[in-house]
C-alpha cells in the first residue's frame, strides 16, 4: 500500500444518507470500501488521500439480497461500510469529491 492507486483501490466512494449526515455531525465520515480492506489499511488511505488525522475506524458488513433479476433469482453484492472518525479540527468535504 505505497501508491495512491492502491488507496482509492481501498476507498470505493462515500455514502452519503440520512444516518451518515447524522454520523457526520459527530465528526465521522461514512466510504464504502473493498471487502477485503482492514482498519489499518482504510486509516492509512484515509490520512493519505485527504489530508486529515483519523481517531478510529469501524467498518460493517451489509449482507448482498437475494433479488429477482429478470425473473432469474440472484444476489446483490456484499458492501463493506467504514465509519471514520476524525481527530477534532478535521474535516472531510464528500459533497465535492474526490
Amino acid at each position: 500500500m505505497t501508491t495512491k492507486a492502491d488507496m482509492y483501490d481501498v476507498i470505493r466512494k462515500p455514502i452519503i444518507t440520512e444516518k451518515a449526515t447524522m454520523a457526520s455531525e459527530n465528526g465521522a465520515v461514512v466510504f464504502e470500501v473493498a471487502i477485503d480492506s482492514n482498519k489499518p489499511q482504510i486509516k492509512e488511505a484515509v490520512e493519505t488521500l485527504f489530508g486529515v488525522k483519523v481517531k478510529a475506524v469501524n467498518t460493517s458488513i451489509t449482507k448482498g439480497k437475494a433479488k429477482r433479476f429478470r425473473g432469474m433469482l440472484g444476489k446483490r453484492k456484499d458492501v463493506k461500510k467504514a465509519y471514520v472518525t476524525l481527530e477534532e479540527g478535521n474535516s472531510i468535504d464528500v459533497s465535492t469529491g474526490l
